[in-house]
């Protein structure tokens, strides 16, 4: 230690540094595969196909269970024909049908219903993610107008077959539900610290 200059820090090459106390050379070699991991993972993390494929995935999902928990909580009867036609099917088969019969038809219909949903949801939450991830890496930046300029293109896009207007009106509308839960979330994160 007398060779290290007064109030410099040491320069160690990376992977010889000091151990902390009871941690042998083989833990070494386990650290660094952990941080090599480490590293691989939040790289992937601030990527826009994966934050992009995270985001459809998860919308997916949470179309999907929207859709079963609106089904479960329509359903009182599956006899009755409003709950039959409303489910796409046939009230004049009600006859017909057996009670299996009945209900696989509802869970096939159920199922077909999630899946339209789950695939709506996820479309607008991997459209969504990556503009805005494309907008973020851009502006090299991370605020408000991120989310804010995202909600708006992913709001155009998506009304964008029914006109000018409506494009307009969807962006807008997209883009203020999203300023707003952005907002919500960094007030959040500004109370914790």
């Amino acid at each position: 230690m007398a060779h290290l200059r007064p109030l410099m820090a040491p320069v160690l090459v990376p992977g010889t540094e000091p151990l902390p106390p009871g941690m042998t050379e083989e833990d070494r070699a386990e650290m660094a595969k952990i941080a090599k991991w480490n590293k691989i993972a939040n790289m992937s993390m601030e990527s826009c196909p994966v934050k992009c494929a995270l985001s459809g995935a998860a919308g997916f999902g949470l179309g999907a269970f929207f859709s079963l928990m609106s089904t479960s909580f329509a359903v009182d009867d599956p006899l009755r024909r409003t709950t039959l036609a409303a489910n796409g099917l046939d009230p004049g088969k009600v006859g017909e049908m057996t009670t299996m019969q009945s209900t696989k038809e509802f869970f096939k219909q159920t199922g077909k219903s999630m899946y339209r949903s789950g695939k709506g949801f996820g479309k607008v939450g991997a459209l969504y993610s990556g503009i805005e991830c494309c907008i973020e890496a851009y502006r090299a930046k991370n605020d408000l107008v991120n989310p804010v300029a995202a909600g708006f293109a992913a709001g155009a896009i998506l009304a964008r077959n029914s006109g000018p207007k409506a494009a307009i009106g969807g962006g807008v509308a997209f883009a203020a539900f999203s300023g707003a839960i952005d907002m919500y979330f960094r007030r959040e994160v500004a109370d914790d610290d």
